[in-house]
């Protein structure tokens, strides 16, 4: 599936610098999002773990088993940062209000369709799980999600580099469109092949107009882009910020 770019974006640069993206039919799934945020390090420290943070990973990582055991669950991930790249988007800086996600540990579990996610969301399992877990943490964040785009699905069954980037923008369907004028750079100049683009649902009233999750092989496919490929910055980061909309990235590993 190709979808045209919408006429009122505001493009930087000359246009078909980049292929097109090539979409597929995003999932009929309902998403589980759930993001902590408890040790506060460097964009390169995240390697330095507390205790709390283990023994955080440790519970997540059980509750994830016990969610895939479950019929209406497709899969259940834990993941931890390994670092917060550059490509912050230039709008925070004009939003103070805005919350800028740290978030070092993340459970996101599928659940077969939207509906079984906010079940599951407003049970008295789940309440007891997010108290706990969220106890004596500096953030936490839980979203219910469906999917509005996405490059194919992404592979959580072996180690790797995963990409969940917190947007910011006033128009969803604007953050949709650059989002995807932009993911043709990812996919030409990183050999990204795989994306599933989250949208918060109702019951999820957040800062964040989409998160994007895909995954690389390793570091050395996205961060030698992010850090040296000058049409990061000319392209990329200047099509968000002409289109008001700010991406907060962080990678991350299985946990």
């Amino acid at each position: 599936m190709q979808t045209g770019i919408p006429p009122e974006l505001n493009l930087v640069g000359p246009q078909g610098q980049f292929p097109k993206v090539a979409l597929v039919d995003p999932t009929t799934s309902g998403y589980l999002f759930f993001a902590l945020e408890i040790d506060h390090r460097l964009p390169f420290a995240y390697f330095l773990e507390s205790n709390r943070k283990k023994t955080a990973i440790s519970a997540l990582k059980d509750i994830a088993e016990s969610l895939r055991q479950r019929t209406d669950v497709h899969d259940a991930t834990v993941f931890k940062t390994l670092i917060a790249p550059p490509g912050q988007g230039a709008l925070l800086k004009h939003r103070p209000d805005i919350k800028i996600a740290r978030y070092d540990v993340v459970l996101l579990a599928e659940f077969a369709t939207p509906e079984a996610a906010h079940a599951y969301r407003v049970s008295n399992e789940w309440t007891q799980i997010e108290t706990d877990a969220s106890r004596d943490v500096k953030e936490h964040l839980t979203i219910t999600a469906t999917n509005l785009r996405a490059i194919g699905a992404v592979d959580h069954q072996k180690q790797g580099v995963f990409l969940f980037n917190y947007f910011v923008s006033d128009s969803l369907a604007q953050n949709l469109g650059i989002w995807e004028y932009t993911a043709g750079w990812f996919t030409d100049q990183t050999g990204l092949d795989n994306s599933t683009l989250l949208h918060p649902d109702d019951a999820s009233p957040v800062d964040y107009t989409v998160i994007n999750h895909c995954r690389w092989d390793g570091l050395w496919d996205i961060l030698p882009s992010l850090l040296f490929k000058k049409s990061f910055r000319s392209f990329v980061l200047k099509n968000f910020e002409a289109n008001a909309t700010a991406p907060i990235p962080i990678l991350y590993r299985l946990a």
